[in-house]
């Protein structure tokens, strides 16, 4: 997919609620203060897509279908990495991660407590309006483009915590433990089939494996991210435009991406699961979309 030619800075200055914003290889970005700490936001041009996983992708989960088109009519901005705990603490007031520092995603983070730190952001920042992505949008900015399991191409499953195609994208199962720094590294000793036969475990600084062609980090790996939608067993009746998929029976919500803790199955761009709203885990965190120009 090639990216549109028009420029969403059109009139050359950035949206009222950025502190600025520049172009790169990958693309147009724009950058968020909050106190002393900085967020950049990469722009996801408009486009269509393939959502969901064929039935012959290894490690596919039934829920991945049906494959269905999607077409977003407009762009959006979206967090190039998974909220920080940097960010967390100086617009919550406390940090409720377990591997604890600054520039490593905030985790053991509610859906329902993301949604605190929306309406917070968003008093900090006047006009800013941030939300979490919809699923489609999730999925659309993993792939960057691509139509293949991983945003870097195809996948091969060599054992439960084992698709080599993942070192260089990704913190899961089968290479999190690398020269893991903190003392409280969670106990990976007795996983079977690992990449690399290390002992202990958690989440990684953000940013330290390759980026999609978008500019986003850890799309893949490191820890879940939350979206807003209401958990859906399949695709059918999707909706085509990639807006928010609300079921008012539905408690659930639907979380993207995999993560440090997880088999290589679930480091798929395609890859989808669910949780209760009130759960909160270590593998567990979000980054956030700005829809509104």
């Amino acid at each position: 997919m090639n990216k549109p030619l028009s420029h969403p800075l059109v009139s050359g200055h950035p949206p009222s609620w950025a502190s600025g914003w520049g172009q790169d290889g990958y693309g147009i970005f724009v950058e968020i203060m909050v106190d002393e700490v900085r967020q950049r936001l990469r722009w996801i041009p408009p486009g269509r897509f393939t959502m969901g996983s064929p039935e012959n992708e290894p490690g596919r989960l039934g829920n991945e279908g049906p494959q269905h088109e999607v077409i977003f009519a407009s762009g959006f901005w979206i967090f190039d990495t998974p909220c920080t705990q940097a960010l967390w603490q100086v617009v919550m007031g406390n940090n409720p991660s377990r591997f604890q520092s600054p520039d490593r995603p905030v985790e053991q983070v509610s859906f329902e407590d993301v949604q605190q730190f929306l309406q917070r952001i968003d008093k900090r920042v006047p006009g800013l309006t941030l939300s979490l992505p919809s699923e489609a949008q999730w999925e659309y900015a993993c792939r960057a483009g691509s139509s293949t399991a991983l945003y870097s191409g195809e996948i091969k499953i060599l054992g439960k915590h084992n698709a080599p195609a993942l070192d260089t994208i990704a913190w899961y199962g089968g290479n999190s433990g690398r020269e893991f720094d903190l003392e409280n590294g969670f106990d990976i000793s007795n996983w079977l089939e690992k990449q690399y036969s290390d002992t202990r475990a958690g989440s990684r600084r953000v940013a330290l494996k390759q980026a999609n062609s978008w500019g986003l980090y850890d799309m893949l790996g490191n820890v879940w991210e939350w979206c807003q939608d209401s958990w859906h067993g399949s695709y059918v009746n999707a909706p085509a435009d990639g807006s928010v998929w609300v079921n008012e029976s539905a408690v659930s919500r639907v979380l993207r991406g995999g993560s440090w803790f997880n088999n290589a199955r679930n480091e798929r761009a395609a890859c989808r699961i669910s949780y209760g709203p009130s759960i909160s885990r270590s593998y567990i965190g979000f980054r956030c979309a700005q829809v509104q120009w």
